[in-house]
C-alpha cells in the first residue's frame, strides 16, 4: 500500500474530563488561545508529566497521517493516532511512557519538522488515546500500511502496534524507474529537502538505471523521507522513486558539479565536468544527467503533493500535456539544440544522428560542423526532448568513440545560404514521416528506455522468421545473442553483445523496408531475453 492517503480524522471521542487543558483549547470561542497559544496556557502545557499520548501541534496544511506518524517511528512502537486537520494538531500514542519521554527528549534538542517547517511536541494531559472504533480501525489501518512499506511485506492481520528499529543510516539510496523525464540533482534535493537538511547528494547510472544516494543532516529526517517518498511518482506516472537505507553512513564528495554536490562545502571544485572515471567503476553506459540552469523550469514547479500519486504536480497546461502523452513539463526556455561531440567523422552521418536521437525526441535538423566534423548540432522539437536525449546518450559509445551530448547556445540549427555546397553535412528532417512523437497520446511515450543490448522490434511482416532477423542483423555487424517473438510474431525481442552493437543496428535497421509495406521499427527494451 503505497498510497497512504487515509481519510481525515475530523472528530474524537476523548473521554472527556473537566479541566483538561488540552480539550479546553479546541473549544469553539476564537479568544480560547492564539495562534502559538497564551503564554499562561502554554507554560501549563509544557509543565504536563510525561505521558504516553504525545500533542503535536502547527502542522502545515494538509499534513498526512503518515507523516506523523514518521516523527515518531525511531523511538518505539506507535498504538494510535488522531489528527484533527481544521487545527492543524494531532496526539500520537506510542507504546510506552519510555519511547515517549525519548522522543521529546530528543525533539527537545533537535528541532522537529514536517515538510521544512517547525512543529511543537509536548505530552499530553491524557495518558491513553481513545477513539471511536471506526476512527480506530482507519488508525489502525494508517499504522500497518506504514508497517508493509517499512518491512516490504503486506499488512499484518494483527490489529497490534509498529515496531521499528531506529533508522540505520543517513544515508539514501535512490532509484529511479520509468525516467521518461530528466531528474536533476537540483530536483533531488528540492523534493527531499522537505523531509530536513540535505548534506550530500552523488549521482550516477548503474545497470542502466539513474540512482542517487542522498545524506541528510540526521537520520531520523532520512526516515521521514524514505516512509513518505518510497514508491511515490516525481512526475504524473513516471520517475517512480524506490527507497532504501544505505550501507554507507557517509558520502565522500570530491567534486561540486552536474553529478554530485556537497552542500556544506560550496569550495569543492567543479572537477572536470565529466567525471568518466566515475561513470567506469559504477557501471557504463553512464546516462547521468547533465545540469541544467534554473530556466530550464523544474524547481519552480517542484512542490510535494498528498494524493495526487505525483510528488511535483506541474502547471495546469503541462499536467495536462503529460497526461497526453506529450513531453512537456513546464513551458521551459531552455533551448532544443544539442552539441555531439567526439563522434566517429567517417562513420556518423545526419541520417544515423536524427535516427538515434530520434528515439527520445522528433529531431527538426542536423548540421555536422564543417570545420571540426566530429561535432555536430541536434535541433529537437523542444527543450525537454532534447534534455531527454541528453540524459539518455551522453557518455554512450557510438562507432567506437564515447560521444559527449550538451546542450547548445545556438537556438536553432541554420540551414546552409541557397547554393552553397555544404558537402551534405546538414539536413532539415522538420517534414520526415519518421518522427516518434507527433501523435499526442502516442504508446511511444510510454516506451522511452535508456540504451540497451535488448532492442524491441516491432511492424514485422508475416513470413519473416527468426533466422531472417538474425541474419539481418548480423549482418549490420553485430552479434546476435538471443532473440524472442512475441506471440502474434509482429515484435520481438532482440538482444545485441553490447549496447554499442546494438546503438549501431538501431541506426542501421530502424525503418529498414521489409517488403510489402512494411517498414521495421526499433526502438531500446527495457527488457532482457
Amino acid at each position: 500500500m503505497k498510497a497512504l492517503q487515509v481519510a481525515s480524522f475530523f472528530f474524537c471521542s476523548f473521554s472527556r474530563q473537566r479541566g483538561s487543558d488540552e480539550l479546553n483549547m479546541y473549544s469553539s470561542s476564537p479568544n480560547t488561545m492564539t495562534a502559538n497559544g497564551s503564554d499562561t496556557k502554554k507554560q501549563r502545557l509544557d509543565e504536563s508529566p510525561p505521558s504516553r499520548v504525545l500533542h503535536i501541534r502547527k502542522l502545515p496544511n494538509e499534513v498526512s497521517e503518515t507523516e506523523v506518524i514518521a516523527l515518531g517511528l525511531p523511538f518505539g512502537k506507535v498504538t494510535n493516532i488522531l489528527m484533527l486537520k481544521g487545527k492543524n494538531q494531532a496526539f500520537l500514542e506510542l507504546s510506552t511512557t519510555e519511547a515517549a519521554i525519548t522522543m521529546v527528549n530528543y525533539y527537545s534538542a533537535v528541532t522537529p519538522q514536517v515538510r521544512n517547517s517547525p512543529v511543537f511536541i509536548q505530552y499530553s494531559n491524557h495518558k491513553e488515546l481513545k477513539t471511536d472504533s471506526a476512527l480506530n480501525q482507519r488508525a489502525q489501518a494508517v499504522l500497518q500500511a506504514v508497517s508493509a512499506v517499512q518491512d516490504g511485506s503486506s499488512p499484518s492481520s494483527d490489529h497490534g502496534v509498529l515496531d521499528l528499529a531506529p533508522p540505520p543510516s543517513p544515508v539514501l539510496r535512490i532509484i529511479i524507474d520509468n525516467m521518461f523525464y530528466p531528474v536533476t540533482l537540483d530536483v533531488l534535493q528540492q523534493i527531499f529537502s522537505k523531509f530536513g537538511t540535505v548534506m550530500k547528494i552523488i549521482t550516477f547510472t548503474k545497470n542502466n538505471q539513474f540512482q542517487a544516494l542522498l545524506q541528510f543532516s540526521d537520520p531520523v529526517n532520512a526516515q521521514q523521507a524514505k516512509l513518505s517518498l518510497d514508491g511515490q511518482n516525481i512526475y504524473n506516472s513516471c520517475c517512480t522513486l524506490r527507497i532504501d537505507f544505505s550501507k554507507l553512513v557517509n558520502l565522500n564528495v570530491k567534486y561540486n558539479n552536474d553529478k554530485s554536490r556537497d552542500y556544506t562545502r560550496p569550495d569543492l571544485p567543479t572537477g572536470d565536468g565529466e567525471s568518466s572515471k566515475d561513470h567506469s567503476l559504477l557501471g557504463t553506459p553512464s546516462g547521468a544527467l547533465a545540469s541544467y540552469s534554473s530556466g530550464a523550469g523544474y524547481s519552480s514547479s517542484l512542490s510535494l503533493s498528498q494524493g495526487a500519486g505525483a510528488i511535483s504536480p506541474l502547471s495546469a497546461a503541462a499536467a495536462a500535456a503529460a497526461a497526453a502523452g506529450r513531453v512537456a513539463l513546464s513551458g521551459s526556455g531552455v533551448s532544443g539544440v544539442l552539441l555531439a561531440s567526439n563522434l566517429n567523422e567517417e562513420m556518423v552521418t545526419p541520417q544515423s544522428l536524427f535516427t538515434l536521437f530520434g528515439v527520445y525526441g522528433d529531431v527538426q535538423r542536423v548540421k555536422i560542423l564543417y570545420n571540426k566534423k566530429d561535432s555536430a548540432l541536434i535541433q529537437l522539437s523542444d527543450g525537454n526532448q532534447a534534455q531527454l536525449a541528453m540524459s539518455h546518450l551522453n557518455g554512450q559509445k557510438v562507432f567506437g568513440k564515447v560521444m559527449r551530448v550538451t546542450l547548445s547556445k545556438h537556438q536553432t540549427v541554420a540551414l546552409p545560404r541557397e547554393g552553397l555546397d555544404d558537402q551534405l553535412l546538414t539536413k532539415d528532417f522538420s517534414g520526415s514521416p519518421l518522427h516518434r512523437f507527433k501523435k499526442p497520446g502516442s504508446k511511444n511515450f510510454q516506451n522511452i528506455f535508456p540504451p540497451s543490448a535488448t532492442l524491441h522490434l516491432s511492424n514485422i511482416r508475416d513470413g519473416i522468421g527468426e533466422d531472417d532477423l538474425r541474419l539481418l542483423f548480423s549482418n549490420s555487424g553485430g552479434s546476435v545473442k538471443a532473440f524472442k517473438f512475441f506471440q502474434d510474431r509482429k515484435m520481438a525481442l532482440i538482444q545485441m553483445s553490447s549496447v554499442e552493437e546494438a546503438i549501431q543496428t538501431l541506426m542501421d535497421l530502424h525503418n529498414y523496408d521489409m517488403g510489402g509495406n512494411h517498414h521495421l521499427k526499433v526502438s531500446f527494451s527495457k527488457s532482457t531475453i
